[in-house]
């Protein structure tokens, strides 16, 4: 049995709090990681040929141009009414094998990636290409929307599973040719590959794609 602390309510307070306490700066920072602050935004994906649609928590709003595919987790409460009827007897079985795996086996980085297509697709809200869902153990219902937007060529994760499942990598920060990144790039850059925004530096970028989609509603 754990305490489950609602710390997202607290986050700003005890973040200043740090500022006044004679604690090692490494202390501080050990805290701050743990407290967990992330500034970014929910953006809405359409699902393609319905009027249903998922919400995506992220950081990273300068790379949705870059986004290939979308993963929900297996217990998302829009997964079985979006499988297609030749994927429904795949996808019920990955659920009940996934419903085997703790949260930590499911999210450890070297676990091998599984996944399924659910056989809809959702709608990029920047570019209105369509992007396959697919449904994935590693993402969990209890973080986040446990949905996620996936850009491979600027995130582990999502790298590994179009690695293996050989879906498109597009490349939208451009990497600095000092860089040691191998296979993705998760650092910042100017924008490339994202139409009006190409030359933006992304640090600029995520500001600025959050008000232009608010604009479009």
């Amino acid at each position: 049995p754990q305490w489950g602390i609602e710390i997202p309510k607290y986050a700003e307070k005890l973040l200043e709090g740090l500022d006044r306490v004679d604690f090692l700066e490494s202390t501080k920072e050990i805290q701050r990681n743990w407290i967990g602050k992330s500034v970014g935004a929910e953006v809405e994906f359409k699902v393609d040929n319905t009027n249903l649609s998922f919400t995506v928590f992220t950081t990273r709003c300068d790379t949705l141009f870059g986004v290939t595919y979308c993963v929900l987790s297996p217990d998302h409460s829009l997964v079985d009414s979006i499988t297609t009827k030749e994927k429904e007897e795949e996808v019920k079985k990955y659920k009940e094998e996934t419903a085997k795996k703790s949260d930590l086996e499911r999210t450890d980085l070297n676990h091998d990636k599984t996944g399924v297509f659910t056989g809809s697709y959702a709608i990029n809200p920047v570019n209105g290409k369509k992007l396959p869902i697919w449904v994935a153990d590693y993402v969990l219902g209890s973080y986040g929307t446990g949905a996620v937007m996936a850009v491979p060529a600027h995130d582990e994760r999502d790298f590994a599973f179009a690695e293996k499942f050989d879906l498109p990598i597009v490349q939208v920060v451009d990497k600095p040719e000092d860089s040691a990144d191998i296979g993705c790039y998760t650092g910042e850059g100017e924008l490339i590959n994202s139409g009006q925004f190409d030359g933006t530096r992304s640090e600029d970028a995520r500001e600025q794609i959050v008000a232009w989609l608010e604009q479009q509603g």
